[in-house]
């Protein structure tokens, strides 16, 4: 790897070198390198680009690393990525995207992500996404993630966008069984004038199944977001879906959660909040020092974190 594509690593996620243990690299359109581990065996797929991911029942305390680098400008590919999590694991999947464009032509990665969870399983999975490049092309993410979860799992979704990405439009479904219970947690930043849309449907199938949605972003100068979430209760469940915005400048949000309730048993809450910064919070920073600036770049990272 080059220097660039060393630093998106670490942007990513928080590496400086390949990875110990199992791990899928991507660069550039194509398989950098891979490792499987006693209980995790990654198969490239011959149809398509992307990896099968088959984590044994069982394994406890093992974590899997899956980067993708694009520092080629002009580079567009689809990826396809399938996850099989065995009975009664305990794993993380630290996943994500950094695009490095010097050029002026677009450069784009789109994931289509299948999780499986089969019964019992607990999976924690974090994904990042940043753009960087002193070209005037756009850097363009487009993630679609696809989870289903079988009896009791356990799933928690970490997912953060928060520079330099110029459009994205991130999809997500999931279907829950019997007890079954699915935490997300959304981070989103958006600058200049750039777009992003996130898209949530779950579908409480399982009777005492769960989940519970939650985004955070914040928008500056011209940029757009929107925020659409569907969780529709089928059965005897609990769901929460919240939107929590920031805005900015002259920034668009909208926010449209919607809950669905198909039992007389389904329990469910949205929440949807956008407002721009407090001025009585900038005021009592700027007493202690700070600028406007760096007084708002602080109440903006807490918000994030």
């Amino acid at each position: 790897m080059d220097k660039i594509q060393k630093h998106l690593l670490e942007e990513i996620a928080d590496l400086h070198e390949v990875p110990q243990g199992a791990y899928s690299l991507r660069i550039n359109g194509s398989l950098y390198g891979k490792n499987d581990s006693e209980n995790i065996s990654i198969v490239k797929k011959e149809d398509k680009p992307g990896i099968d991911i088959y984590i044994r029942p069982g394994t406890k305390n093992e974590s899997v690393h899956i980067p993708v680098l694009l520092s080629q400008t002009g580079l567009k590919e689809l990826v396809y990525n399938d996850f099989h999590v065995g009975e009664d694991c305990d794993v993380t999947i630290v996943a994500g995207c950094g695009i490095h464009n010097s050029g002026s032509a677009e450069s784009e990665h789109s994931g289509i992500h299948a999780f499986y969870l089969a019964k019992g399983a607990k999976l924690k999975y974090v994904e990042k996404h940043y753009g960087e490049g002193d070209g005037s092309g756009k850097n363009l993410m487009n993630p679609t993630t696809i989870v289903v979860m079988e009896e009791n799992s356990y799933m928690e979704m970490e997912t953060a966008q928060i520079k330099g990405v110029d459009s994205t439009k991130r999809a997500t479904t999931a279907t829950l069984a019997d007890g079954a219970t699915l935490i997300v947690r959304e981070k989103i930043m958006t600058h200049g004038e750039q777009f992003a849309e996130t898209d949530f449907t779950v579908d409480l199938n399982g009777e005492n199944c769960g989940a519970h949605v939650v985004s955070r972003s914040v928008a500056k100068d011209n940029s757009r977001q929107t925020f659409l979430s569907r969780v529709r209760g089928n059965n005897k469940c609990s769901g929460h879906t919240e939107c929590d915005a920031i805005i900015m400048d002259d920034a668009q949000v909208t926010a449209l959660p919607q809950i669905e309730a198909n039992h007389v048993d389904a329990s469910l809450i949205h929440e949807a909040a956008i407002g721009k910064i407090a001025g009585e919070q900038l005021i009592k920073l700027m007493t202690l020092g700070l600028t406007e600036k760096e007084a708002e770049e602080q109440i903006v990272n807490g918000f994030l974190k």
